[in-house]
């Protein structure tokens, strides 16, 4: 009987070897500029390990290899949300809380935008409850949701940044499967079939009321 081994812990790995797995995965990753010039950082949440990094060895790699790089000009973060898992990929409020306090304040005044790219039913739903009060004001307002690639590269240099080939699979898939974007999609063709009628319907409706 074959027996699935439990995950590893942070404990299981050092601090330094941490550092190194964030390092490979290239979750973290200034490449390219927006369309002002100003440089971008590239975060892929679908890579990250929650179960494996702890909290001091990420706030220790952003410290020593992300915010240096970033300089004292200004910048963008593009965040991938693409098939980010909420069990796998999410670090929980109290990481998210710590890292965001050991930010350098210099690191927030220079922050421009967030790109939040492809943005999932539960980050909506997050962010709009507990990221409000989880992160300051500021920078909650710098939060811009981008639903399609095509809306990213209206702010961001298409040819200077590298974006994963399933982020490109996914926002196909939403060409045909626009509901996905909403929570909403089923692999039962005759349910999505009625919600896209329900919502011609009333989007018909608001026409005609307005």
């Amino acid at each position: 009987m074959n027996s699935s081994s439990p995950s590893p812990s942070p404990l299981l790995l050092s601090q330094s070897e941490q550092q190194r797995l964030i390092e490979k995965l290239e979750i973290f990753k200034i490449q390219g500029k927006d369309k002002h010039g100003h440089k971008v950082l590239r975060i892929i949440g679908k890579l990250f390990p929650a179960r494996i990094v702890g909290v001091e060895a990420l706030k220790k790699y952003l410290e020593e290899r992300v915010f240096p790089s970033l300089g004292e000009q200004p910048f963008s973060v593009v965040y991938l949300d693409t098939g980010a898992n909420r069990g796998e990929n999410f670090p929980g409020v109290s990481v998210l809380r710590s890292v965001y306090n050991a930010i350098p304040v210099n690191v927030r005044d220079n922050l421009e935008a967030v790109y939040f790219v492809h943005p999932g039913f539960q980050s909506r739903l997050f962010l709009a409850s507990i990221g409000l009060f989880l992160f300051s004001g500021g920078l909650y307002r710098k939060l811009k949701y981008v639903s399609r690639l095509e809306y990213l590269w209206d702010n961001v240099r298409k040819k200077e940044i590298e974006i994963p080939e399933f982020v490109y699979n996914h926002d196909q898939e939403l060409e045909y499967y626009p509901m996905i974007d909403y929570g909403l999609e089923s692999d039962h063709p005759r349910l999505y079939d009625a919600l896209m009628v329900n919502y011609a319907i009333s989007t018909y409706s608001m026409r005609r009321i307005a």
